[in-house]
């Protein structure tokens, strides 16, 4: 969002929380009707929960039901349009507080004022990390093609350890060490939960380190959710070409993701 839509203090506020890669929403009155404090253009910068930060959406009517849309918005990965309303104007509508028509959540306005607010409630999150293991070809052309597409890429070596995750930050992992350190970087891959682990190797090849894995008290589920070989099948043999294989898969776990279609894998 252009700083000069914002007010000075919000601007800042929110270019703090990118620099800290810490997720929140920025929440814009879009329409309003009848009496109402708040009016079209209006706008609060929100935590991950909700909570104002900066900025004004009007009385109390209007919190709650941010409130709700915010944890939606997070919870889905996508921006929420909400209709705070009256009770005579949904019942003129056929409607009920809670309902949704047309990718618009309704909620009821009890304020005297009785007027209807239109918040737009957008969700921004901190690009997704892409942490590779290894200085295979496969993981130098990842890497190269990887930060063109919008991914934060952490270039770890097989002894590294895995960094704490950032809260609320996306993770995927790509061990491409190709034979030079795989089972110390699957052990350290395997540390934490992460959305998406692929293993650059083929299917037998990682059948053959699960089991000394399995020796090291690395949950199960973790081990089985590991996906070898990584990438999408389409026939690549170079590693410019598996690296593309790799990223089309992750574009289309994030996108799938971010549409709340299901990922298999």
């Amino acid at each position: 969002m252009p700083k000069e839509l914002l007010d000075p203090q919000m601007s800042d506020a929110l270019e703090d929380l990118r620099l800290r890669e810490e997720p929140f929403a920025v929440a814009t009155i879009v329409r309003t009707a009848g009496a109402t404090a708040a009016k079209p253009g209006a706008k609060a910068l929100l935590r991950r929960d909700g909570t104002i930060l900066h900025g004004w959406l009007g009385g109390g009517c209007t919190r709650g039901a941010v409130t709700k849309a915010t944890l939606k918005a997070f919870s889905e990965n996508a921006p929420q349009l909400i209709s705070v309303a009256p009770d005579d104007v949904l019942s003129e509508k056929g409607l009920t507080a809670g309902d949704e028509v047309e990718c618009v959540k309704f909620a009821r306005n009890g304020c005297p004022s009785r007027g209807t607010i239109d918040i737009f409630v957008e969700p921004c999150l901190p690009r997704p990390e892409l942490v590779i293991f290894g200085a295979s070809p496969v993981a130098t052309a990842l890497n190269q093609l990887a930060t063109q597409f919008d991914w934060d890429v952490n270039a770890l070596s097989s002894e590294d350890t895995l960094p704490k995750a950032v809260p609320g930050r996306r993770r995927v992992i790509v061990i491409a060490t190709q034979g030079q350190g795989d089972l110390a970087a699957l052990r350290s891959a395997l540390t934490q939960e992460v959305e998406h682990v692929a293993f650059v190797g083929s299917r037998m090849k990682y059948a053959s380190l699960t089991e000394k894995l399995d020796s090291d008290d690395i949950p199960r589920h973790r081990i089985d959710k590991v996906q070898a070989p990584a990438g999408l099948n389409i026939g690549a043999v170079t590693p410019e070409e598996i690296a593309l294989a790799i990223l089309a898969d992750l574009t289309q776990i994030r996108r799938q993701t971010l549409t709340g279609d299901p990922v298999s894998g």
